[in-house]
């Protein structure tokens, strides 16, 4: 029956995400699960597109990721694939009516991966973020407003601009690493050899403002949601205090991580304040 393999898909999508974000999974969990299973899914499909532009340097990976875009195109028109990712994926996007933009969208972010190295203007880099972020916050906002359009529009600036803070902290976490294995600077006007404390207190800044803006829409999100969205969002703060507190030579050479004692910290302070009727 297609129903033990449409189970079998959404754990596969469940799968991909606990081995590849702890502080993602960790944010998940906290959801309803009435819609968990949706937010595994949209994960499950970005993560894969992600994995093709930045780790298969062995492969054809404009031509898996066309594949992989042919592929998504007919398991969204006929709702199945035999790909567990996508079939999974189809079904959310199918069941909330998810607009073909924000997919299009994500996927030209990642095509941009495949042959852009250097973001020398705003616009470039605020297209970027749009792609690779926004639309992934846009996604999830779907599914957690129950594909209501009048609570979607009302939120969406709020989720974009968690989506942009949650990918901001990534670049700048990750910032050795994408110039050193991948040959890539997002931030615009930033040289890598010279990034100083400057450089870094203007980012900061950047990010600071874009969580004070997506704070607003977490409170205002419903139940079901609110817990999950504001752990992350406490995550990806403490990530942002640690990465403001290390010193700029550092994060040139260093991955910047939150221990795991770090992370349960969070997760039980967000839950006994939402309990405590506090988010």
């Amino acid at each position: 029956m297609k129903n033990h393999f449409d189970l079998v898909s959404y754990e596969c999508s469940k799968l991909v995400t606990q081995r590849y974000s702890t502080s993602f999974s960790l944010g998940t969990r906290l959801l309803s699960s009435s819609i968990r299973t949706h937010i595994y899914n949209i994960y499950g499909f970005v993560r894969f597109a992600d994995e093709i532009v930045d780790t298969f340097h062995e492969y054809e990976k404009e031509e898996l990721l066309n594949r992989f875009e042919d592929d998504l195109e007919h398991a969204i028109s006929n709702k199945i694939s035999l790909n567990p990712i996508l079939n999974s994926f189809q079904f959310t996007v199918n069941e909330y009516h998810i607009d073909m933009e924000l997919i299009h969208a994500f996927l030209k972010s990642m095509r941009m991966d495949l042959h852009k190295y250097k973001y020398n203007t705003k616009e470039e880099y605020k297209e970027y973020i749009y792609g690779s972020a926004d639309v992934v916050g846009l996604m999830c906002l779907k599914v957690f407003v129950d594909g209501d359009p009048y609570e979607y529009e009302n939120l969406k600036p709020y989720a974009m601009s968690l989506g942009s803070a949650f990918q901001k902290v990534n670049f700048l976490r990750d910032l050795n690493a994408d110039f050193q294995n991948l040959d890539r600077t997002y931030f615009p006007d930033l040289d890598v050899s010279s990034f100083d404390e400057i450089s870094k207190e203007k980012i900061i800044n950047e990010i600071e403002s874009d969580f004070n803006h997506a704070l607003e829409g977490i409170f205002m999100l419903p139940e079901s949601a609110r817990l999950g969205v504001y752990t992350a969002y406490k995550y990806y703060k403490k990530l942002l205090i640690k990465l403001k507190s290390t010193p700029s030579k550092k994060i040139q050479s260093t991955r910047i991580r939150v221990p795991n004692y770090q992370k349960m910290s969070v997760l039980a302070q967000s839950y006994v304040k939402f309990h405590l009727n506090l988010i």
